[in-house]
């Protein structure tokens, strides 16, 4: 094993902090403590807390905990669970192992014997390999095909999943604690707007609590039929939902040449994404979300403002969101705030970690 010096505190090793000849794709004895050395995330290596993943795998898994209203989960998150990238999802019966650099991906065989061993009620589990390379996006890593779609269900909700269809499953599991605040009736009685939906999964959480009607816009033809699952899963006439296909801003304009508003918006976009109009990044254009949703806001609404942007943070997000509130001369008070879940556990030495910021908050004109 290789010997290297870091300056690092940090557990992402970048190549300013190293002292010293290394070798990619490798384990190294640091003056920190056991690493690796492979590129992913602007670093090159990671400060792991062992090489063992049948004790990592096991001891994460025994953390975890949920009532049977609840199948899918993460039960292995990255340096949260002292082995940064690698995460492990579990689907009722099946396993998601993502691996996000070469090095991991080599130790496949020893990560799938420590599955295995960790979750024997597992009948079989899918690869996403979330680095550069040539290898497919997704790829059945082990045991019997999962049927398509997997129903899964979340807080009593069914959601239609699909396990090999390239990086996503038709689901962000990191959101469940805010879809059950909706599904415990958030939004009863309202009308919602859920903006870059997806599946639509905040909007069938708000049917399910009592939303009266929600309109969910995504810009991705295929939200529309992902949507329409969704609600049909869960007994509800599709036509009695709006499901709109075009760029949320496109909509923004739309809702109000019409005088639409909305009792609740949900706005929840990608770090990043791009159209033939524009670029969009939540750095530089989350302000506009805010300042369009608020003119077809209801006078007495609630805004819930969602980024998984893990280099904006916490302090910086609310202050983006006050300038608009304040611009718009509106009374506002955060009621609540979501971070990761228990399941998708952070660590304290590596801040990006804990990427996901939520607020919810109500707006009166």
């Amino acid at each position: 094993m290789q010997k290297v010096n870091i300056t690092s505190r940090s557990l992402l090793i970048r190549e300013e902090d190293v002292h010293g000849a290394f070798a990619d794709n490798n384990w190294a004895e640091t003056n920190q403590g056991l690493a690796y050395f492979s590129k992913q995330n602007k670093g090159i290596g990671w400060l792991v807390e062992s090489s063992d993943f049948s004790e990592l795998i096991k001891r994460a898994s025994e953390k975890r905990h949920f009532d049977d209203l609840t199948t899918a989960y993460r039960v292995f998150n990255t340096e949260g669970d002292g082995f940064p990238g690698l995460t492990i999802d579990l689907y009722n019966e099946f396993l998601v192992v993502s691996f996000y650099n070469e090095f991991v991906y080599s130790l496949r065989d020893e990560i799938v014997s420590a599955c295995k061993a960790a979750f024997p009620d597992v009948v079989g589990a899918y690869a996403k390999i979330r680095f550069a390379s040539d290898l497919p996006e997704s790829s059945k890593l082990y045991g019997e095909d999962a049927p398509e779609p997997l129903v899964i269900l979340e807080n009593g909700v069914k959601y239609a999943t699909y396990l090999n269809e390239g990086f996503m499953t038709g689901i962000f599991l990191d959101q469940h604690e805010v879809r059950g605040r909706l599904v415990d009736g958030l939004a009863s009685g309202k009308t919602l707007l859920n903006m870059f939906s997806y599946t639509g999964a905040f909007s069938v959480a708000a049917a399910m609590g009592g939303a009266v009607q929600t309109t969910s816009v995504d810009l991705a033809k295929r939200s529309r039929e992902k949507t329409a699952e969704h609600f049909e899963l869960n007994g509800f006439d599709v036509s009695s939902q709006l499901i709109y296909v075009m760029d949320v801003f496109e909509y923004y304009k739309y809702a109000a040449r019409k005088g639409l508003k909305y009792d609740v918006i949900v706005i929840d976009p990608p770090s990043f994404a791009k159209n033939k109009k524009m670029i969009f990044t939540v750095k530089k254009d989350y302000g506009r979300l805010i300042e369009n949703a608020l003119e077809i806001l209801s006078d007495d609404g609630i805004i819930i403002a969602s980024t998984n942007a893990s280099d904006l943070p916490k302090k910086k997000f609310r202050a983006m969101i006050e300038d608009e509130l304040e611009a718009a001369g509106v009374e506002y008070r955060f009621d609540e705030f979501y971070s990761l879940p228990s399941d998708f556990a952070t660590s304290r030495k590596y801040d990006a970690s804990n990427y996901l910021k939520v607020y919810v908050i109500g707006v009166k004109k």
